[in-house]
């Protein structure tokens, strides 16, 4: 294994794979404020190049976290399905780049090679890419979920209505939930952000949530994002839960710093397919986001976008409905401004479709980014033409709870109308009925509320 080259003159030499797929990285403030970016274009490059000759094997014996220390790496490497990976291991990653993005490949193509592939693989074949290329190998691949609906399908953008409220207030949720609904959002999940994580709150928000879609029978999932211990509290109560969430990160540490082992998300699977009431049997929810474990001290000298790559590794293991990268929502010590989130977004999207999972994206900013809504729309665009599976929707694209900018119902509408794309076919026929959607778009009654309160 070659981990030395000359470029431009100078020589370069590089300690370990995980140094080499560091300094392969596109520029994130993330990396430099770990101290493991390259120092310049000319080691990026340098890395790149050495990179681009490595093989599958070579990563999949070096992960950036050895096996022994860590419960996230021993389950990606458990996973790997052996016939397949025997017949890629020799590629060099330049070698399945261009498998990736040749026009004969296709999305079954993908779909099946990636049972044999290693998050660092993965992450390793983004670092070759261009935005563009990201996009193209994105766009090839659809992957499947169902919970109470089928999520991932071919011609359909779906989207998670984000009825966030200051106070955790049922009239305010349900206000946003009525507006959401009457602009076609929510097919994916109806999905809340609680300001109380207690038990009983998260009972009776799930309570409330499920009665309402119950009366006026929207196909759709409900889920309320507290911590997973606390959904399963809930749970166990006899809360009606169809989905279960978590953050997740990609390191051991990193998932104890929020809470979490394998031992919690494997109980969670358990008994949500136990006493959940989703019709599954994909029942998990997961969010990541590149900088996570730098924030928790938790990423052992490893760049972000490997790390990132290790959650979907983590969460493939669990069959998820959703999955999505809250993307410029975790701050500018990560993701420094517009130019970093972009690619950050279509990195994210790219790899989570690569792992074989239902791939969303929070295209989002917090205040203190340089960044502003034109940027996010850009982004969601870009996403859009990659085939994402969904977005976020959010009142005016402003969640009064968390305080952060993303996707609004609106932007939703626009991103299935320029891309000619529909909602789940499931809610797509409700939202007929109700008069709000008609051959895939809104109609005049689109964004009356009222309808709910008739």
């Amino acid at each position: 294994m070659n981990l030395r080259t000359r470029l431009f003159g100078q020589s370069f030499v590089f300690k370990d794979v995980k140094e080499v797929l560091a300094k392969a990285n596109e520029i994130k403030s993330g990396d430099i404020l770990a101290g493991i970016a390259a120092e310049n274009a000319a080691e990026r490059i340098a890395a790149k190049r050495i990179l681009s000759e490595l093989t599958l094997e070579d990563l999949r014996r070096n992960p950036v976290v050895p096996l022994e220390v860590d419960e996230v790496s021993r389950i990606i490497d458990s996973d790997v399905n052996e016939p397949i990976y025997h017949t890629v291991k020799n590629w060099s990653v330049a070698e399945f780049r261009e498998y990736i993005l040749r026009a004969e490949t296709s999305g079954s193509d993908l779909r099946r090679i990636s049972r044999g592939l290693t998050s660092e693989m993965v992450a390793a074949a983004a670092k070759l890419m261009s935005n563009l290329d990201l996009i193209l190998g994105a766009s090839k691949i659809q992957n499947l979920a169902h919970c109470n609906t089928t999520i991932g399908g071919p011609g359909r953008l779906a989207s998670r209505l984000q009825p966030n409220h200051p106070t955790d207030s049922v009239d305010g949720i349900l206000a946003s939930v009525r507006e959401g609904l009457s602009y076609g959002v929510g097919d994916a999940v109806i999905g809340l952000n609680p300001v109380d994580d207690t038990v009983p709150a998260t009972i009776r928000s799930l309570e409330n949530l499920y009665k309402f879609i119950e009366t006026w029978q929207v196909p759709t999932q409900i889920c309320v994002l507290a911590h997973l211990t606390t959904q399963i509290k809930a749970l166990r109560k006899g809360a009606p839960v169809h989905l279960l969430f978590q953050s997740i990160a990609g390191t051991e540490a990193g998932n104890t710093a929020f809470g979490i082992s394998t031992e919690t998300l494997d109980e969670a699977y358990a008994i949500g397919l136990k006493e959940g009431r989703a019709t599954g049997p994909n029942i998990m929810y997961f969010e990541t986001g590149q900088g996570s474990e730098l924030s928790s001290e938790a990423h052992h000298g490893a760049d972000q976008v490997t790390l990132e790559a290790r959650c979907y590794g983590l969460a493939r293991h669990y069959k998820p409905f959703l999955v999505n990268t809250v993307v410029g929502f975790i701050g500018p010590e990560y993701l420094y401004d517009t130019r970093q989130v972009t690619r950050a977004g279509l990195e994210d999207h790219f790899m989570g479709k690569l792992t074989g999972l239902p791939m969303g994206v929070d295209a989002c900013y917090t205040n203190h980014m340089k960044a502003d809504q034109n940027d996010i729309e850009n982004l969601a665009t870009l996403l859009a033409a990659a085939g994402c599976t969904y977005f976020m929707g959010i009142p005016m694209g402003d969640d009064v709870m968390l305080n952060y900018q993303c996707t609004s119902y609106h932007d939703v509408a626009t991103l299935r109308e320029l891309f000619r794309l529909r909602p789940l076919p499931e809610f797509e026929a409700w939202a007929e009925s109700m008069e709000i959607m008609k051959d895939g778009k809104l109609t005049s009654k689109a964004g009356d509320a009222t309808i709910f309160t008739k």
